[in-house]
């Protein structure tokens, strides 16, 4: 057990500092151990599916997501399928993937019985600034334009790389886009995704998942394509530049910007990107899947 997790150590600190290695098998014991036993201390998120908590590895951190016992283990499948396809610098870093069966004495009606307990477990980057959403509670929030150009920009990039690779996010928002030491954005939580065949343009979906108000409306007919993706990406850069959601008014938009940008000796420039950016955002939420720009001009 010890020599498994001191092997396990060595290789995932020679990951992290190797930025192209691939994603790899993870030992049960390895994430017990640097999680201090998946210990409420190291809890760092929680969701339906899953909880996730930071682990040390060395003088490094990452992040464990520990994935709901409860769930259909195509799900974990499903999910770590696409999370090994998708690799850009815009995109959480995949780092590994653990899954593990233990038999553990229970009691069952009143007999003790051995019972398989499943584990399933993926392992990423830590990313230490939280998630978008914290920053975009109003327009200026204490970012420059320039900060949220990038953000947009990053985010656009990171979809665009999903798309080219037939992966659907379907549930993109701000709490799952991370932002790092530079402000970089990382598009995060990949439990709804889904990774499409070469000829495949959509899939059914018979659950209602995602988030009110990122949802295409698409999504209520049960078919959802790559245009669900581009209109939730459409009301996150409204909200980026405005700090509301569903927010439509472009004119209010750059008039609010312009007033921010007066003193700028760049503010030409500035405003149109600004322009740009907000046309990019409205088109991105036509209704109609058919209308949908394509991710690559947004990119």
């Amino acid at each position: 057990m010890e020599y498994e997790i001191s092997t396990g150590h060595n290789a995932l600190e020679r990951m992290l500092i190797d930025g192209s290695a691939e994603p790899m098998d993870l030992p049960l014991s390895l994430l017990e151990d640097i999680t201090n036993c998946f210990s409420d201390d190291q809890q760092i998120g929680s969701g339906g599916f899953a909880v996730v908590y930071k682990g040390m590895v060395g003088n490094e951190i990452v992040a464990v997501k520990r994935l709901s016992r409860n769930m259909h283990e195509s799900k974990f499948h499903k999910e770590a399928e696409c999370l090994m396809k998708a690799k850009h610098k815009n995109i959480v870093r995949f780092l590994g993937y653990c899954s593990d069966t233990q038999g553990k004495i229970m009691d069952y009606e009143g007999k003790m019985v051995m019972a398989d307990i499943r584990n399933w477990l993926l392992c990423f980057e830590y990313v230490p600034n939280g998630s978008l959403d914290k920053y975009i509670t109003d327009a200026s929030h204490g970012l420059e334009w320039r900060e949220h150009f990038e953000i947009i920009k990053g985010t656009c990039d990171g979809l665009c790389h999903l798309h080219e690779k037939r992966i659907l996010h379907l549930d993109l928002k701000p709490a799952n886009i991370l932002i790092d030491d530079h402000m970089v954005p990382k598009i995060a939580d990949f439990g709804l995704t889904r990774c499409l065949e070469k000829e495949q343009t959509h899939v059914f979906t018979s659950n209602l998942c995602g988030s009110l108000g990122y949802l295409a409306p698409e999504f209520y007919s049960g078919q959802v394509t790559f245009a669900s993706d581009i209109y939730s990406l459409g009301v996150i850069i409204l909200e980026i530049m405005t700090g509301q959601k569903g927010y439509s008014e472009d004119k209010n938009v750059i008039d609010t910007w312009m007033i921010q940008m007066e003193t700028s000796d760049q503010a030409d420039i500035l405003l149109e990107q600004v322009r740009v950016c907000t046309k990019i955002g409205i088109e991105c939420m036509n209704s109609d899947p058919k209308k949908s720009k394509t991710h690559s001009r947004y990119a």
